[in-house]
């Protein structure tokens, strides 16, 4: 009976100490998912700060990349400002010089000037640089004389009139022109211009007392701006009839026709065979006369 006693206090024993062995072993286990479980949450609460820190950061580069699309820069700003300015002064200009014969609103005045809304800058420029505008007096055409106003001058004046629309004064390198294919310019030349400025770019008369003035003295920008405003009896040589690089080839062409020297002595106006075998007719057999008639006195 005392052994059976023994035995089943032991056995008691044991199960109470396998229940708390149990129960430190559960607790042991439920220890380390408390533990994750808040490391879980800090990397979660550390993610979410970087998510917002990100989130604040790309909203702030969006707001500070329209700011910067919206406003304008330094160098656009001075850009305006000089624009506003050279206009303000072109319109002075204009009030003096142009007003009487042009309008107030630039709408034109009968039988004085015709109206300049849409001219564009090129216009302007081409007519004052080269001293045909402002006019003295009512002619069948202007004519080329030194300019009356200084290129400052000039490009405020055509900055207020081609304000109302037209085209822009062009630009004309020396790489375009000598890049330019000569060949391609001297035929374009003679199909559209020799008619009127000769083939060598000369001049020649018109009706009604007009003239195709002589190239000689034309810059390339005004050979540019000829051809895109069509200035008096010229036409307007638009993109489809010349293209912005036929229109650099013509002008290499007239630039070329400007630098070439006469090695043969006098070049009779360049005008062809014709004058050249008229004077040598003329000239020669004149001289043949004089000397019969000499010979003839003397003997």
């Amino acid at each position: 009976m005392a052994d059976t006693h023994d035995s089943n206090h032991d056995k008691q024993t044991g199960d109470r100490q396998g229940v708390s062995t149990m129960t430190d072993t559960a607790d042991t286990q439920s220890a380390p998912p408390s533990a994750a479980s808040s490391a879980k949450k800090r990397r979660t609460g550390r993610k979410s700060k970087v998510r917002r820190a990100a989130a604040l950061l790309g909203a702030l580069a969006v707001v500070g990349g329209m700011y910067s699309y919206a406003t304008p820069s330094n160098a656009e700003s001075n850009a305006s400002a000089n624009q506003t300015e050279m206009m303000k002064t072109g319109q002075g200009l204009y009030d003096k010089t142009c007003i009487t014969c042009h309008g107030a609103n630039l709408e034109g005045v009968k039988d004085r000037g015709p109206s300049l809304l849409g001219v564009g800058a090129a216009a302007v420029y081409f007519q004052v640089s080269t001293g045909r505008m402002p006019m003295t007096r009512q002619e069948a055409q202007t004519v080329r004389k030194p300019a009356k106003f200084g290129r400052d001058d000039t490009l405020a004046l055509a900055a207020f009139i081609g304000q109302y629309g037209g085209p822009e004064i062009p630009e004309v390198s020396n790489e375009a022109i000598k890049n330019a294919n000569l060949a391609e310019g001297g035929e374009l030349f003679r199909l559209n211009c020799s008619s009127c400025h000769s083939f060598v770019g000369a001049g020649g008369a018109l009706s009604s007392g007009k003239f195709a003035p002589s190239l000689k003295q034309a810059s390339p920008v005004d050979i540019y701006a000829a051809m895109l405003t069509g200035p008096q009896n010229m036409p307007v040589f638009s993109p489809n009839q010349l293209t912005d690089e036929q229109k650099i080839d013509v002008i290499a062409y007239v630039k070329a026709l400007q630098d070439t020297t006469d090695p043969g002595g006098a070049n009779i106006g360049r005008t062809g065979p014709v004058p050249e075998g008229l004077v040598i007719w003329l000239g020669g057999i004149s001289f043949l006369l004089i000397c019969t008639v000499w010979i003839a006195g003397k003997s």
